[in-house]
């Protein structure tokens, strides 16, 4: 076996050696990612510098790239918390959320990868605790959970914001109250919606009432102008009228004009 030419022993560790530093050098970032650099011999953290986007690139191989998820994330927390008066109300809420791309450096360098675990839950659970604080059971359990939610995200966003963190919504999935209080609740609602069903029937009854007694009314008051209204004279114009019609009737036979107490005229059919 011939020797290798002592040039070619040299090139050969230095092939081996370019690519390691290639090796080292080389970044890729995926999809919904960014990196932040770190500069060992520089300033250490960039952070007057856009964060690094999806795809390859080439940093020197004494220098560190810190890959963060800055798509649209969800975290699940689940808190216990006390209401109004001091009741434990078991909460679960999901916090839709991401970090701040342009000042994703600041945040590395200041919350480090744990952000979430350093500022978003505890910022989350401060607020839940201080929204909730101020309602009753039975409000969190029925017609207050909309302005709860709201309130828990506005709290949260102002805390956060200035964290380099993104809150893009807060939803309480579920408010678990004790047992007893539960059951209470449930009774006094029931309670309140057959109470709203009688007096809705009480109303309608007496809406109907007031219906027939209005209808008798105007009955009694159109014959009683009507009564008035019918004099002698109308009366014979009336039945003079009738008499004509029943003249040209084919069944009418034997008609007496004036034989009625008033003059009117007396109608004798067939039999």
């Amino acid at each position: 076996m011939e020797r290798l030419p002592k040039i070619a022993i040299p090139a050969i560790i230095a092939a081996i050696i370019l690519i390691i530093i290639l090796a080292k050098s080389a970044v890729t970032i995926d999809s919904g990612e960014a990196g932040v650099l770190f500069q060992t011999f520089g300033e250490g953290v960039v952070t007057d510098e856009p964060p690094m986007g999806e795809g390859f690139h080439l940093v020197a191989p004494w220098n560190k790239v810190f890959i963060y998820e800055v798509r649209q994330q969800e975290i699940l927390e689940k808190m216990n918390v006390l209401s109004s008066n001091g009741l434990d109300i078991k909460l679960e809420a999901s916090v839709w959320f991401q970090p701040d791309f342009k000042n994703l450096g600041k945040l590395h360098q200041e919350k480090s990868e744990m952000y979430k675990e350093r500022v978003l839950l505890p910022a989350i659970r401060s607020a839940a605790r201080s929204v909730v604080g101020r309602y009753t059971p039975e409000q969190l359990y029925s017609s207050k959970r909309d302005a709860i939610q709201q309130e828990i995200f506005e709290e949260t966003k102002k805390i956060v914001e200035s964290q380099y963190i993104q809150l893009n919504e807060v939803l309480v999935r579920d408010v678990t109250l004790p047992s007893t209080i539960k059951d209470a609740i449930e009774r006094k609602l029931k309670q309140e919606q057959e109470s709203l069903e009688y007096e809705f029937r009480l109303v309608t009854a007496s809406k109907e009432a007031e219906k027939v007694i209005i209808e008798a009314e105007g009955k009694a008051e159109s014959n009683r102008i009507l009564s008035a209204s019918l004099t002698d004279k109308i009366l014979q114009d009336k039945g003079i009228d009738a008499t004509m019609k029943l003249a040209e009737s084919p069944n009418s036979k034997v008609i007496v004009i004036g034989a009625g107490d008033s003059g009117l005229p007396v109608i004798l059919g067939n039999q």
